[in-house]
């Protein structure tokens, strides 16, 4: 049991630790998006930051894991909050589902994020371990938490779905999945709007009788 005392209470300040990777990631973010990956050097994120170089190599590894942390932190940012039902009690759970799909949506035609896919793939396609890792961290649990929403959905009689894992993947490919492809290509302007997008979504709800 928490004691009375200690509920309400502030979270504890972030560690000096803490406090130097961040001024790290956003100092490289800024100089990755600024002037590119391959031309951003390891000197000048840490002379924008503050720190030091060993700090930095102790903390990331590398410029590679700079890039990771940095995605990381981006897919955090995507997470499947806006599914959640609190965040919405009167809404039904095809309008949460539109929801979180349109915010995606947003989230992925935006200039940061474009502009740091375009680097994901460039280094994915130089380094199979990196691309393999980028996809256990970002993709998986994406589809893990759509799963357990799915999952969640279809136990308490809400959808018809026999297999949340396979619909998970589908709803990110109607969702995201052209974005990968109009990146790489340069194509900013294919994103889909919310008519679109809610075109798209139309079978899925009615497959998997999501109300």
């Amino acid at each position: 049991m928490i004691p009375s005392e200690l509920l309400g209470c502030p979270a504890e300040p972030p560690t000096l630790r803490e406090r130097r990777r961040g001024a790290i990631l956003d100092a490289a973010e800024a100089l990755f998006l600024e002037q590119g990956y391959d031309r951003t050097s390891l000197a000048e994120i840490v002379k924008r930051s503050g720190g030091s170089l060993a700090t930095l190599y102790d903390l990331f590894g590398n410029k590679q894991g700079l890039l990771h942390a940095i995605a990381s932190r981006w897919g955090d940012e995507t997470a499947l909050e806006p599914v959640d039902r609190t965040a919405a009690p009167h809404q039904s759970n095809a309008e949460v589902l539109t929801r979180y799909a349109r915010r995606q949506c947003e989230m992925m035609r935006s200039p940061r994020a474009v502009a740091l896919m375009r680097m994901l793939i460039s280094e994915s396609l130089r380094d199979r371990e990196f691309a393999l890792q980028i996809y256990r961290d970002l993709h998986i649990p994406a589809v893990e938490e759509l799963s357990a929403l799915f999952a969640g959905w279809a136990a308490a009689g809400e959808a018809q779905i026999d297999d949340p894992e396979a619909a998970a993947k589908l709803l990110l490919s109607i969702v995201i999945g052209d974005s990968m492809l109009h990146t790489l290509a340069g194509l900013d302007d294919e994103w889909l709007d919310n008519d679109q997008l809610d075109w798209r979504l139309r079978p899925f709800l009615a497959h998997f009788k999501i109300a």
